[in-house]
């Protein structure tokens, strides 16, 4: 429903046509630099500075937070921090350092998307996400998406890392697999909103 704001002399029409505002004076036509500079002044005055573009329509920012811009390198980023960091300890070897550097990742990634639910924003669903991890609350629940194919890889790529410079030694590799197993388990699409046993089910 189109909602007029009339100020000297225009008129703001909001319009949802493939995302653009349209805004139209009073005769109907198209505005010119013009008219958007009265509108726009009229808006700072009146309304304070308007941030076009810049908010989200989305019920639950839950669902898109992993498709944000940057995020997917934020990750990688902190993952080779943590790395760094665990390698500047003097007294880990390079297999501790990386068989720690796996484990620390999945459990984080477990706690965080598997464990934690509902969502820190206030959303209209009446209360459909307060039962729903981060993982089942990733876009809409919709399977085999680009973000949910680089958390499944990601995991999967530092086992493979982890195992090789620790040489495959039966004590890490054990470790590192059932470490994987944990977070790679729940990314199925089976167990998408199975609780095990009843476990983290309210």
């Amino acid at each position: 429903m189109a909602m007029d704001l009339v100020c000297l002399g225009v008129s703001f029409i909001p319009s949802r046509v493939q995302g653009i505002l349209i805004i139209q004076d009073k005769s109907g036509g198209t505005s010119s630099s013009q008219t958007e500079k009265k509108l726009d002044s009229c808006l700072t005055l009146h309304c304070g500075r308007m941030n076009v573009g810049v908010a989200h329509s989305e019920v639950n920012p839950n669902t898109r937070v992993m498709n944000s811009r940057g995020i997917w390198l934020a990750y990688i980023i902190l993952v080779g921090l943590l790395h760094v960091v665990l390698l500047s300890i003097p007294f880990f070897s390079i297999p501790v350092v990386w068989t720690l550097t796996n484990v620390i990742h999945n459990l984080a990634m477990y706690v965080f998307l598997h464990t934690v639910k509902g969502t820190p924003f206030e959303t209209p669903d009446q209360g459909k996400a307060r039962l729903l991890t981060h993982w089942e609350q990733m876009d809409y629940g919709l399977q085999f998406t680009s973000s949910r194919k680089f958390l499944s890889i990601s995991p999967i790529v530092l086992y493979l890392l982890a195992s090789f410079y620790t040489k495959y030694d039966a004590a890490h590799f054990f470790i590192n697999t059932v470490s994987l197993l944990s977070v790679l388990l729940p990314k199925l699409p089976q167990f998408h909103g199975v609780r095990l046993f009843g476990i983290n089910k309210y």
